[in-house]
């Protein structure tokens, strides 16, 4: 059987999704995407779906998520979810309708936390406060 592995990132979050020929269930960890909370993310999940309506109609794509926050989890997600189903189509012209929709959709966002520095307080940028003057 045909199926198709790829994977999304964003901060911490990490997602990998797998897609092969089926009658158009999503689930991610184990749940359907009908059960996804909250719902904000499960909308942003849901827009590479709609978009790409005839490919996602006929596969089955599961998506294992962890690390990071809820909303970064659905991004990564979202994420490999476009990715998969573009790979998997092998479509030029439902590429182009990601790009044009939202960049992020193919694109992971390269940003990540910037590493804490010694004998800093706290974050990586701060600096002990001085009192005098």
């Amino acid at each position: 059987m045909k199926f198709f592995i790829t994977s999304g990132k964003r901060k911490r979050a990490t997602a990998r999704a797998v897609i092969k020929p089926g009658n158009g269930v999503v689930k991610i960890n184990n749940k359907l995407i009908d059960y996804y909370q909250p719902g904000v993310a499960r909308l942003k999940l849901q827009e590479p779906l709609m978009l790409a309506a005839a490919q996602a109609g006929s596969v089955n794509i599961s998506v294992k998520v962890s690390g990071g926050g809820m909303m970064s989890q659905a991004e990564a997600a979202r994420l490999a979810i476009a990715r998969a189903l573009s790979g998997f189509a092998k479509d030029k012209k439902l590429e182009k309708t990601f790009l044009e929709y939202d960049r992020h959709l193919l694109v992971a966002d390269v940003r990540r936390r910037e590493v804490r520095k010694p004998n800093h307080h706290g974050k990586a940028r701060a600096t002990r406060q001085k009192s005098y003057r």
